[in-house]
């Protein structure tokens, strides 16, 4: 019972903070940012350090790498029923679903023998026009061309004839489809209320180890992550970024609706949402929430060092010989710029003790991160599912790349001899890239909200 209190306490404060939208805003800018310096929490690594290289050096690399074919499509089954409630509570705003075009503008399905049917238009042909009935919102737009919806079925025989690590859950399910990601950006949907609250309580719930408490001393969060294990703190602090990174997402690209109510309304930067979220006049913990992002940034940072051989002896395959040249050169560009960050994330700090213990609480924390990415099932609207469920497994591919190999530590690595160890799908690939993408675009955007405040 205590476990369960200490728990819900900590994720009142965590969500209470990140999704307040009421009230006046007070404060000013100084003291989020004046606040977000120094070394990262259970890193070497110095928030000024990560700024530099990200913002000059891999952002403006990863803005190119991730608008290629290679890693724009991602295959993913949103029709999953949420394993863990019955009432999913889907989003009521006509924008927070997915809504067809026309019907014969659906083609047969992406997978050669496939039988489901996958959706395309006029406007993926160009890649210019678009239907803005699904483009607004939450809308999710599955849009994909005749030219596409052929090579992703070569992609598909390639993978086939590919050894694999393991079986993806939703990876040869009839119901999967690929989407196009930069069709549908991640940004405001006004996805909120009971059934947002719901997942965000249920995936912090998910740190489920037992905390060493001091039941003399009042409960506070920094007095709660104070007596966590690193392994827990780790957990803790890598939902944390997400969810930080998230909200950054949704403050960076807010939609201000027309105040005469037509319109499409404007998408631009809020920052009085990114002071209600973060500013420490509001909530004292903003500026840690903000560590956190750069402590999750760090881990798939480091998840991408460590498989840097694996991923160099990759063909990102797609048909297209030019650009999968111009993919191959990108990403070992990008690698090799990644490499140059100091005192990177070290994980071989994590699970160490008794074997037996040690071995279980490797498990633990791995059954844990693997329900987290069964409650994005239960997300109410599908555009926020799409990016939940990316992250989550860009998340979940860092730590399988992290904790597997012969050799855990700053300076083991992964190459494409170890392949019948170990193997990374493409999906897990896409999802690691787009996931580490959006972690760098909020590390960026904070730099934005600091010269808009200033």
């Amino acid at each position: 019972m205590k476990l369960i209190i200490i728990l819900n306490l900590l994720f009142l404060h965590e969500f209470v903070a990140i999704n307040y939208s009421g009230g006046p805003v007070n404060g000013n800018s100084e003291g989020c940012f004046c606040k977000l310096q120094g070394e990262v929490d259970d890193c070497k690594c110095k928030v000024e350090t990560l700024d530099s290289i990200n913002n000059q050096k891999i952002y403006p690399r990863l803005q190119s790498l991730l608008s290629k074919d290679y890693f724009r499509y991602f295959k993913v089954n949103l029709k999953k029923r949420c394993p863990f409630w019955s009432d999913d509570s889907r989003c009521a705003l006509k924008d927070c679903h997915v809504d067809m075009c026309n019907q014969d503008e659906i083609p047969p399905g992406l997978k050669g023998s496939e039988p489901t049917e996958k959706k395309y238009s006029k406007e993926a042909q160009d890649e210019t026009d678009s239907c803005e009935e699904q483009k607004e919102l939450g809308a999710l737009n599955t849009t994909i061309s005749d030219s596409t919806k052929e090579a992703l079925r070569n992609w598909t025989k390639h993978d086939d004839t590919q050894e694999t690590f393991c079986e993806l859950d939703d990876d040869n399910s009839s119901e999967c489809d690929y989407v196009d990601l930069l069709l549908n950006p991640e940004r405001y949907t006004g996805y909120k209320g009971p059934s947002a609250h719901r997942i965000w309580r249920s995936i912090y719930e998910e740190n489920c180890f037992k905390p060493q408490e001091d039941e003399s001393t009042p409960y506070s969060p920094q007095q709660s992550l104070a007596g966590l294990c690193l392994e827990q703190r780790t957990f803790y602090r890598m939902i944390s970024g997400l969810h930080t990174s998230i909200n950054l997402h949704l403050s960076g690209n807010y939609l201000f609706q027309d105040k005469i109510g037509f319109g499409t309304g404007k998408w631009a930067p809020n920052t009085e949402e990114f002071l209600r979220r973060f500013d420490p006049v509001n909530e004292e913990q903003g500026p840690q929430r903000l560590k956190n992002l750069y402590f999750a940034y760090l881990v798939e940072l480091r998840a991408l060092i460590k498989a840097a051989p694996y991923i160099l002896e990759e063909e990102f395959y797609t048909g297209n010989e030019e650009e999968d040249k111009d993919v191959k050169s990108g990403v070992r560009d990008l690698l090799t710029v990644i490499q140059q960050a100091p005192d990177q994330f070290d994980e071989s700090k994590l699970f160490q003790g008794d074997h037996k213990e040690a071995k279980k609480l490797k498990e633990e924390f791995r059954a844990h991160f693997m329900n987290v990415s069964r409650i994005m099932d239960c997300v109410g609207c599908d555009k926020c599912k799409l990016w939940g469920k990316l992250q989550i497994q860009g998340m979940g591919t860092a730590l399988k790349i992290l904790f597997s190999g012969d050799q855990i530590g700053p300076h083991s690595t992964i190459n494409a001899n170890q392949k019948k160890k170990f193997q990374l799908r493409r999906t897990e690939i896409v999802s690691l890239f787009n996931s580490f993408g959006r972690l760098s675009s909020s590390v960026h955007s904070i730099e934005k909200f600091r010269h808009l405040l200033s």
